[in-house]
């Protein structure tokens, strides 16, 4: 716990989770102590998750995956703070992140209800972000009385309606992938998902964007979101990401025409 700070904020921390004890750990650390609660979902692992983020503090609830939005809407219905921060399991917070938000908290309660903050990504078997590391910037730290996440298989972001979110300065680590297997096994069936959640498409697009899917996913990732400075990791990551691109396309087409047979 910070030394500065004398007691918890209201606040509650929930983790979705599945076979995470080999990361969750230092996310239930950088949280734990200043946080009234961690409250940690998980969907029925099998390798001492739950063991070991009830050691580490964590309270911990099972319930069978229904989906990304749905499960995080679950651990908001467990959490007995109206704010809470979401965490997931490979996201950990900086000192100066949570610094920063137990000063929001020093005079009780935020007035403003929601509050977005980057999630900079470490390639797979380094400690910190390269230099100009790429970002998600995600609503984390919000009431929930105010937003929910939306009830969405595929996408975890929480609704804000017609209130614009606060930019917080300091940045989050996101240690999303544990190898470049995984990040292709991730992908492969992130792209499976959406596949299947599709409402409505228009097929004639998605043949005009496939030749091109890929040129364009690479030069995104390697030149605009600066994987370039990530030396092979970068390229790789680039690469990996780029193709996956094109193969949502090719998915999205076979579940169309399986649909029209």
């Amino acid at each position: 716990m910070p030394a500065s700070l004398e007691r918890r904020l209201p606040l509650s921390c929930f983790i979705i989770a599945v076979n995470e004890a080999d990361r969750i750990a230092p996310v239930i650390e950088s949280v734990v102590g200043w946080v009234d609660e961690v409250v940690v979902i998980d969907s029925g692992s099998t390798d001492g998750t739950q063991d070991l983020a009830e050691k580490l503090g964590a309270r911990v609830i099972h319930h069978a995956w229904p989906g990304f939005g749905p499960q995080k809407r679950y651990g908001e219905d467990q959490c007995r703070n109206d704010w809470v921060l979401n965490l997931d399991a490979d996201e950990v917070m900086s000192e100066e992140l949570i610094r920063e938000i137990i000063a929001l908290f020093a005079e009780g309660p935020p007035a403003h209800p929601f509050y977005r903050f980057r999630l900079r990504l470490v390639y797979p078997g380094d400690t910190r972000p390269r230099l100009w590391a790429d970002f998600h910037n995600y609503v984390r730290l919000y009431d929930r009385r105010a937003g929910r996440f939306a009830d969405s298989l595929v996408h975890d972001n929480v609704q804000t309606g017609d209130i614009k979110p606060i930019q917080l300065h300091c940045d989050a680590w996101h240690y999303s992938y544990r190898s470049f297997g995984f990040l292709v096994e991730k992908l492969n069936s992130y792209s499976d998902l959406q596949a299947k959640s599709i409402i409505k498409q228009n097929r004639a697009a998605l043949l005009v964007r496939l030749p091109f899917e890929f040129p364009l996913a690479f030069v995104k990732y390697y030149l605009f979101r600066r994987h370039i400075t990530g030396g092979r990791k970068g390229f790789a990551f680039a690469m990996i990401n780029s193709f996956f691109r094109f193969l949502r396309i090719v998915k999205l087409l076979d579940a169309l025409d399986a649909r029209r047979k």
